[in-house]
């Protein structure tokens, strides 16, 4: 008997990882229904990874009253398992929660973000698992530090809020009034990125133009970054250089300079969580996917991870995408079987996303009927 291990990303704008698996699952039974499925969602620390993340460990939503990063009043959630609670920053401040016409990334802060923080102390959790990724600002944390009790001053004492706007004339941060209850709470931090919180490679120049910043402004919010970082010592300059640290508008610095986060990568925290490691032992093939894919696929993302545990286990590792670029053969030289592009060429992008779930439970079909995932095409 076959055995398939379905181990999905989210497909961006159309299938949430559940759902892909789901997909795959129904693809897999359409050629062979004898088959044995193991459905294993995937994430990499950005939208969707605390879905995931408590699904696996079977945590509990809890619906709590947050702001977005302009500022209004929503619904965010947290997940909690016992004393472990899990968190998207995406679900308060992301970026998706705002209309086009509405982004302003100098006006944009992270409050919500530390309301999440707030409500999942205030459920008595002493650890947290927070997913980096999607977010709308570019605030160094700051919002986030501010509504855990953290205060910022310009030079002539005025305390300022967490909109980089104001952020520019920072001169100090004071950090005694974080919640005490912060200095027992162990942090993991989740993403897919190794950005510094600083320069060219840095959260501003990188991110900042998704989220609306014209040249001009990411100088502005790199310097004042910069600041942030040069005023909190030692440690913030330190954190500023970490890999991550500019993750999610530079909410990895915060987390890490602030609440002694832990930086890793989101898909090994799934991987550990889900226990995929001995579900792959004995397994026909494990199939995976997202969106699209291409050669910077294969420097770390949720694809990449997946190979890598594949590859010690000796399982092929077939790859479907609605997109596959040309420079996706990258991912065969780490240990990728097969990639499968599940949108036929020509296909209107509406129609694309909006079928993707049929277009991916055929693909899956296919493959599984020719027998596929152990060769190269």
């Amino acid at each position: 008997m076959n055995t398939f291990v379905l181990a999905p990303d989210s497909f961006k704008e159309s299938l949430r990882a559940v759902q892909a698996a789901r997909a795959m699952e129904l693809g897999v039974h359409d050629a062979d229904s004898s088959a044995q499925t193991l459905m294993v969602p995937m994430a990499d620390g950005g939208e969707g990874f605390a879905e995931v993340l408590a699904q696996a460990l079977g945590a509990r939503r809890i619906e709590v009253d947050v702001h977005d990063a302009l500022g209004r009043p929503i619904t965010g959630a947290l997940h909690l398992r016992e004393q472990t609670a899990v968190i998207d920053v995406a679900t308060a401040v992301g970026l998706g929660l705002i209309d086009p016409a509405d982004r302003d990334i100098m006006v944009s802060d992270s409050t919500g973000v530390g309301e999440l923080v707030l409500a999942a102390l205030d459920a008595g959790a002493t650890e947290l698992i927070v997913g980096l990724g999607g977010s709308a600002t570019n605030d160094g944390g700051a919002g986030m530090l501010r509504a855990l009790g953290a205060r910022f001053f310009d030079s002539a004492g005025r305390e300022l809020t967490g909109q980089p706007a104001e952020l520019s004339a920072v001169a100090s941060v004071d950090a005694g009034g974080l919640d005490s209850r912060l200095e027992t709470l162990r942090v993991q931090a989740a993403c897919d990125v190794r950005s510094p919180l600083l320069g060219g490679q840095g959260a501003s120049a990188v991110f900042g133009p998704q989220k609306g910043a014209t040249p001009q402004l990411v100088g502005q919010l790199d310097s004042m970054l910069g600041r942030l970082s040069q005023i909190t010592g030692d440690r913030g300059n330190q954190m500023a250089a970490a890999p991550g640290s500019g993750a999610a508008g530079g909410l990895g610095w915060a987390f890490m300079t602030f609440l002694g986060a832990q930086m890793r990568p989101g898909v090994e925290v799934v991987i550990d969580a889900t226990g995929l490691r001995e579900k792959l032992a004995g397994a026909t093939a494990l199939l995976t996917g997202e969106g699209s894919v291409d050669a910077q696929t294969a420097t770390g993302k949720t694809v990449a991870g997946l190979a890598g545990i594949a590859q010690e286990a000796k399982v092929p590792v077939a790859v479907f995408a609605g997109q596959v670029h040309e420079d996706a053969s990258a991912l065969y030289e780490i240990g990728v079987t097969r990639l499968v592009q599940i949108t036929p060429e020509g296909t209107p992008l509406d129609k694309a996303l909006g079928e993707a779930g049929s277009f991916l439970r055929d693909a899956v079909a296919q493959l599984v009927r020719d027998g596929g995932w152990a060769s190269r095409c």
